[in-house]
């Protein structure tokens, strides 16, 4: 499909128009060209009840406004938006009607307009994001549409987006890459078609191509797998980032009917707990950082410029990894650290079922966490710089029998999607610890703080001289631990350094 950026041309205001008879727009909007953190725009105040979190700023209800003009000829075509991120409670409302909506404010979503367009006419799209409730982040999350919006155009029979998928099966000499591409058919009839797939050098040299017969009938979704042979191949990793473009073209006859280019790198990787982990054959020390997805001064709207720019301050800083903590990273910052070559664990979310601030994802958690898992595989797929999921970061509940459960089903999930990266959880002992921390503390013979939050009584621990550590190590969060890594590739040990040795001797397949 085609993809043009759709940043430009919006409106916004804040407040709410809830109840309306008439939607307006408010006499003070004001033009914006996204991306856009509105929370910017608010002066910070010492009473916020956010406070630090968000850098003692206020959230709101934020209104965004685009009219565009539907050319006839689209009502044979396929036609959606594509939102990268929205900070958070949006839906996004075409001519009136709600079209979608998004809880979550890390991932990206489509918007199908066929049946929403006024053809030969102006259609209005209107955003609303209730971001007024708060807290409901523990870290600065800005607000508004604050990634980039996109529009999408193809043909009744397409390349789905995010359809086109590649995967490095083996490397030596050559390489084969196992290319599955998604097509759909919104036609009423059946289609023959050819699908031609072009590996391309740096260069835009070629370097394979394949040709798949297939036949598609009314409303139907097909996936085609195909293994293409890559001789003399130039591996990914962080110290030669070597990029391939994937393009695929589809035809019926001799008409082109849909085209889709993807940047991808060639690598393999393996897992285990003599090697540790190898790319492309070779053992790999991880010197990574944790990153948010704020830009400092910038704010949140992300920029490709500038997650370059810290990619690129990092790795010549002596970094070779980044943590997006604790969220979904942005397509931008994959994109430059596919280039720059940087390792990426992604995570999934900072809480489940047992929210960490009032209003925060756990709210939509239970409901929603399929889709943005969903979500997030399907942007990650092709970056090479992705090498591991984090499923969640200091979950509660996950020690538990329902939490160790839920574990398991999205490692489960993420597995089908994408059976090549490694799963992980960050688990904090003593959270995973929490309705037994009275009786580690008994063990202990020690009084802690228990009135307050998890911070607070972490905050205290720590200035008890040698009692984190024996808490860390004590035979209730060693069992909470237990049953976290049950599910997961990769024991994730945050605050726990003192458990490494002992778990590496009690369990010595465990990769911590």
């Amino acid at each position: 499909m085609k993809k043009t950026k759709f940043n430009e041309g919006w409106k916004y205001w804040t407040g709410s128009d809830a109840f309306a008879l008439v939607w307006g727009i408010a006499g003070d909007a004001r033009e914006v060209t996204l991306p856009h953190d509105i929370m910017q725009e608010k002066p910070a105040y010492a009473e916020s009840k956010n406070g630090g979190n968000t850098g003692f700023r206020d959230g709101d209800i934020y209104n965004y406004v685009k009219f565009f003009f539907a050319d006839p000829s689209m009502e044979q075509e396929t036609v959606m938006l594509k939102f990268d991120g929205i900070y958070m409670n949006s839906m996004v409302y075409i001519n009136g009607a709600l079209a979608a909506k998004c809880p979550y404010g890390y991932s990206g979503f489509y918007v199908p307009l066929n049946s929403y367009l006024k053809y030969g006419q102006e259609n209005e799209i209107r955003v609303i994001v209730r971001n007024g409730a708060m807290p409901n982040s523990r870290w600065y999350s800005g607000g508004g549409i604050y990634q980039d919006v996109w529009l999408l155009r193809g043909p009744m029979t397409y390349l789905a987006p995010e359809g086109v998928q590649a995967v490095t099966e083996s490397l030596d000499e050559i390489a084969v890459v196992k290319v599955q591409t998604t097509i759909w058919n919104r036609s009423t009839g059946t289609h023959r078609l050819r699908l031609i797939t072009e590996i391309l050098e740096k260069d835009g040299q070629l370097a394979a191509v394949q040709e798949i017969p297939l036949t598609v009938f009314e409303g139907e979704k097909r996936k085609m797998t195909g293994r293409i042979v890559v001789k003399n191949p130039m591996p990914w990793s962080v110290d030669t980032p070597y990029l391939y473009q994937m393009r695929s073209r589809l035809y019926e006859g001799e008409e082109l009917l849909d085209e889709n280019v993807e940047t991808f790198g060639i690598r393999t990787l393996a897992l285990d707990a003599v090697h540790g982990l190898r790319v492309n054959g070779k053992s790999v020390k991880l010197k990574g950082a944790c990153i948010h997805h704020d830009s400092g001064i910038l704010g949140a709207a992300t920029f490709l410029d500038a997650e370059y720019r810290r990619i690129d301050r990092m790795k010549k800083a002596g970094f070779n990894a980044i943590r997006m903590a604790h969220h979904p990273a942005a397509p931008a910052l994959l994109k430059a650290c596919d280039e720059l070559g940087m390792y990426v664990m992604d995570e999934v979310s900072d809480m489940w079922t047992r929210s960490k601030t009032d209003y925060d994802y756990g709210m939509f958690f239970f409901e929603w966490w399929e889709k943005d898992v969903e979500a997030m595989v399907r942007k990650d797929f092709n970056h090479p710089s992705v090498i591991m999921y984090s499923v969640g970061n200091e979950i509660p509940e996950i020690g538990t029998d329902h939490g160790a459960k839920l574990c398991h089903e999205i490692c489960e999930k993420i597995k089908e999607l994408d059976p090549i990266r490694y799963t992980l959880a960050s688990i904090n002992g003593v959270f995973a610890s929490g309705d037994k921390i009275p009786q580690i503390l008994d063990d202990l013979k020690t009084s802690g703080k228990l009135d307050g939050n998890v911070n607070d009584f972490m905050t205290f621990m720590a200035t008890q001289e040698g009692k984190l550590d024996k808490i860390v190590t004590n035979k209730i969060v060693g069992e909470r631990i237990d049953m976290a890594c049950a599910n997961t590739d990769i024991a994730g040990y945050n605050y726990m350094t003192a458990r490494y040795e002992m778990d590496g001797k009690e369990h010595p397949d465990r990769v911590i």
